[in-house]
């Protein structure tokens, strides 16, 4: 993670009163070590365990009554259970951790490992990480501190600070400096705490504000003790705890002058080593420019990297087998739909011949024969109009070969007309042999 501080190379002093001296100072090296958290978590949580009190349950606990098992064939359970008789805690379950007044299980011990060794070397990279993470307002802001309205930051104060004796002063320099709000939000948070801390005497739990880092204590301590979240440090003690509190890097701190000017000789530069810590330097970022965005964009750097393999990103797809999808074989074989639609036309063709042998032997019309009869039919029937049936009026007679209505009786069917002069001629014939003859014609 960058800094942003490492752009500004030189920092403003401040005075009591929050106006600025005049007097700059260059930006120790310690605030452009690259932030590692995960370096910062795994030390606090390990430093956390070293002050830890060990405790156990009382050796005898669970064990301090005389039990023995019935044993098999009571049709009870094998645990050890009291002696005796006249009372309920007589037969009842003992020892064992199911039963009620017996021991827990696996009771805890006081030689358990309390303690972790931790690396030099890797305490002092959290805490050179921590100390440049003081440097950057989003992460102060993301851990909640209020520092909207503060000079600068880091935040640099004249070594007089260092002189203050009552909390009247160390006040009015935090009003003064804008960093009372601060102060203000833990005044707020000041609460009960959750569980049962509050019947071991830490009935209550706050935020925490500012940290002061000092050189030389010359009455502050005592300035500043009463004001609540306030923490004070030492340069030439920087404690990771207080630094990153629960992990978590981002606390605010207020630099005297002497204390941020004696950073470099504490941690070193990179040019030099430290001067109080033997064979130690700071630890050097993986790289220069952590802009990958930028590097990424440059022409320069673009012009080196290979060209996107975009065959590398495409999904595995399951191989399908041709001879069970048409698709595929379609894909491989384009004949194939031709060779297949062949086939069924020849299929087709020998299933009909099939069935119209069977039907000749039985001597019937053949299958395709009365198929295509009864779609003729169906055609006629189709084109054929129905004739329309008129309603006769009441008192006419209904028309010839419609059925009468029930009740009434059928007329007589009207001849037609050519018919009649056909009949005609053969009348006057069989008149004419009558007269011959001499006998009456007969009546059909």
């Amino acid at each position: 993670m960058p800094t942003v501080a490492a752009a500004r190379p030189l920092i403003s002093v401040y005075t009591e009163k929050n106006e600025p001296t005049g007097n700059n100072v260059a930006l120790p090296a310690v605030f452009k070590v690259p932030i590692r958290t995960d370096i910062v978590q795994f030390v606090h949580t390990n430093m956390r365990k070293n002050s830890r009190q060990p405790y156990a349950v009382s050796k005898l606990a669970g064990h301090q009554t005389s039990a023995e098992s019935w044993g098999t064939g009571r049709a009870v359970a094998r645990i050890p259970r009291v002696r005796g008789g006249g009372t309920h805690r007589s037969g009842q379950g003992a020892f064992g951790n199911m039963c009620r007044g017996g021991r827990m299980f696996a009771p805890t011990k006081t030689w358990r490992r309390w303690h972790r060794r931790i690396n030099v070397n890797q305490k002092r990279y959290a805490t050179v990480s921590a100390i440049a993470a003081t440097a950057l307002p989003a992460l102060l802001m993301a851990r909640g501190h209020a520092v909207e309205q503060i000079p600068e930051v880091p935040l640099v104060v004249t070594d007089k600070v260092q002189e203050f004796k009552k909390t009247k002063e160390a006040v009015t320099f935090l009003r003064k400096i804008k960093a009372w709000s601060d102060i203000q939000k833990v005044y707020n948070s000041k609460r009960f705490r959750a569980g049962k801390g509050k019947m071991r005497n830490r009935r209550r739990v706050q935020k925490l504000g500012p940290a002061i880092v000092y050189e030389k204590d010359n009455g502050l301590r005592k300035a500043f003790r009463n004001i609540p979240g306030v923490t004070l440090m030492n340069v030439n003690h920087m404690n990771l705890l207080r630094l990153a509190p629960g992990g978590h890097v981002g606390r605010f701190c207020i630099w005297t002058e002497a204390a941020f000017r004696k950073l470099d000789t504490v941690y070193g530069n990179w040019k030099k080593k430290s001067e109080t810590k033997k064979d130690y330097n700071l630890p050097m970022p993986k790289m220069m420019c952590t802009d990958l965005r930028r590097i990424l964009q440059n022409e320069t750097i673009r012009k080196q990297l290979n060209r996107v393999n975009r065959k590398a990103n495409e999904k595995y797809r399951m191989k399908k087998n041709p001879l069970t999808n048409v698709r595929v074989m379609t894909k491989l074989n384009p004949h194939s739909v031709v060779m297949k639609r062949r086939t069924m036309l020849l299929s087709e063709r020998n299933h009909r011949a099939k069935v119209n042998a069977t039907l000749a032997r039985k001597k019937q019309t053949p299958l395709v024969e009365k198929w295509k009869a009864t779609k003729a039919a169906s055609k006629a029937r189709a084109k054929k109009p129905e004739p329309v049936v008129k309603k006769a009026p009441a008192g006419k007679k209904a028309p010839a070969g419609k059925k009468a209505p029930a009740g009434k009786k059928v007329p007589a069917t009207k001849v037609a007309p050519a018919a009649k002069k056909a009949a005609k001629p053969v009348a006057k014939e069989t008149a004419k042999k009558a007269a011959k003859t001499g006998k009456p014609a007969a009546k059909k």
